[in-house]
């Protein structure tokens, strides 16, 4: 996991939506598909975006992939770009 590889994972608004969705519980990808009109390959490329960025971790439940979010990863990306700020003088 890189910096540069979440902030692409954020810059594009389904997958932020799909962490939003997240925040609130762990959700099977078809449960966070219901709340998408875009075809199932594409949602897909953004459920990978997300896990390569670490920013999600998939679990198996039989033939079922559940999604949990992974805050530690989002912290740690948004408290080294806070660090960027200059302190004001």
């Amino acid at each position: 996991m890189s910096i540069n590889d979440v902030f692409e994972a954020l810059s594009h608004p389904v997958r932020r939506k799909i962490l939003a969705l997240l925040r609130k519980a762990p959700m099977s990808a078809g449960e966070l598909a219901e709340h998408f009109d875009i075809a199932k390959p594409t949602l897909s490329v953004h459920f990978a975006k997300l896990k390569d960025a670490d920013l999600v971790s998939v679990e198996r439940r039989g033939t079922s992939l559940i999604y949990h979010l992974n805050m530690s990863i989002l912290e740690e990306a948004l408290s080294g770009f806070l660090a960027f700020k200059e302190p004001k003088e």
